[in-house]
């Protein structure tokens, strides 16, 4: 399985592009235009961004598709401060736009409704929700056709509100897989930075064909003190099938979570393989998809000096 597909706002957005394009023809606007569509599709480090930006301006790029093209950025790099960060452009900005200008963007109402999208952002990376929940509305009702791009922020603000009024009882005593004696979180983390827990079941095909990804992982958070276990409903011989090659201790513990004070409906999984890391005192430190870069963005808190395996791995 692939890393999780770029935003939706990537869709919903680029309805504009090449619609002025499509009629230049001098070496110089070709130029231009080859400048641009390597700004809009540069997804690399940083410096590699910035360095994309230097070309296009030295091509004659407008500042507003410029602004256009980083706001795309760390849209796909989900890094919300960074967007938050450029409210004050975006607003100097909306007094200066020119649908000309615009290197993604067919109407005014779709560069009005971006602007909301930022303060709303803005007013979530301050902990401001009522701000949050007044601009992405308006930026819903500026922009329905990028309704698909906004709504994951919403899911995220409630997933999260909802992470951090759960109270983990790492006491909890869970059976093995394999039927040895039943075993607590709280033994397994006790002396360990935090505690992973993997979520996957042998009927979900993602989770088979990514337990290797998993394993790979898993012996890396092993090696920097990192606690793991897998989670699965029930015990059968499919799912001692699928851990068979790995229930040798060097990838964590494999338990089974109870029909009853199901761990993962507390943590409100929805999807396999899911993660979630948890810290001694049974705060959520992350829960969701594997392939989130807040996940690893998690765990290098705890290891900065923690690296993902394969960067084209599902873990």
């Amino acid at each position: 399985m692939h890393p999780r597909n770029l935003p939706l706002i990537l869709c919903a957005l680029l309805v504009g592009c090449g619609i002025a394009n499509s009629q230049e023809s001098t070496p110089a606007q070709h130029k231009r235009e080859a400048a641009l569509d390597i700004l809009l599709s540069e997804r690399g480090p940083l410096k590699d961004l910035e360095a994309a930006i230097v070309a296009a301006r030295k091509n004659g790029v407008s500042d507003q598709a410029i602004l256009e093209a980083r706001f795309l950025y760390h849209v796909d790099m989900l890094e919300d401060s960074a967007i938050a960060a450029m409210l004050p452009e975006f607003l100097t900005q909306r007094e200066h736009f020119r649908l000309e200008d615009s290197a993604i963007f067919a109407v005014k109402e779709d560069w009005l409704s971006v602007v909301e999208y930022v303060k709303a952002i803005h007013a979530l990376d301050k902990g401001d929700q009522e701000g949050f929940k007044k601009h992405i509305k308006e930026a819903f009702w500026l922009g329905p056709r990028q309704a698909a791009a906004f709504a994951p922020h919403i899911e995220r603000l409630r997933h999260d509100e909802a992470m951090k009024a759960i109270a983990f009882d790492l006491k909890q005593r869970l059976a093995s897989l394999d039927g040895s004696p039943p075993i607590t979180l709280k033994s397994l983390i006790d002396g360990r930075k935090a505690l992973l827990i993997h979520f996957w079941s042998p009927h979900s095909r993602e989770s088979v064909i990514s337990m290797e990804d998993f394993a790979s992982t898993a012996q890396s958070l092993i090696s920097h003190n990192i606690a793991v276990v897998s989670l699965c409903a029930q015990r059968s011989p499919a799912a001692s099938e699928v851990i068979e090659p790995y229930n040798k201790g060097k990838h964590g513990q494999w338990l089974v979570d109870p029909d009853e004070d199901s761990i993962g409906r507390l943590l409100r999984i929805q999807s396999l393989p899911s993660m979630a890391l948890i810290s001694h005192e049974g705060r959520v430190l992350f829960s969701g998809d594997p392939t989130d870069l807040q996940f690893w963005r998690a765990l290098q808190k705890l290891a900065p000096e923690m690296k993902r395996p394969d960067a084209n791995a599902d873990f």
